[in-house]
């Protein structure tokens, strides 16, 4: 009789283990399909923040071209010479 408790005792205790081991495999399983899908999500991340990146320096470089371009129109299109504040000197009524 005794040896049939000891048996059923290490049954269970074995049972208890294998258990108890399949919960950490579970638990390291989903830790790492977490951390998957946590690398997947920053580099969607890095990758969106290196496209509204590359989409501001486009942006400022026509902005630099635009601004660029207008200012050389007014130049060229200015009404006042470069030296008409000195034409009152000269004038003679």
């Amino acid at each position: 009789m005794l040896n049939t408790v000891t048996s059923a005792i290490n049954t269970k205790l074995l049972v208890a283990i294998l258990a108890a081991l399949g919960t950490i495999a579970a638990l390291l399983v989903h830790q790492q399909h977490e951390a998957e899908k946590t690398a997947i999500a920053a580099a969607q991340a890095a990758a969106m923040l290196r496209q509204q990146q590359d989409t501001e320096q486009k942006r400022q470089k026509e902005y630099e071209e635009l601004t660029a371009k207008v200012n050389a129109e007014k130049r060229k299109n200015s009404k006042m010479p470069a030296n008409q504040s000195k034409t009152w000197k000269t004038y003679i009524p």
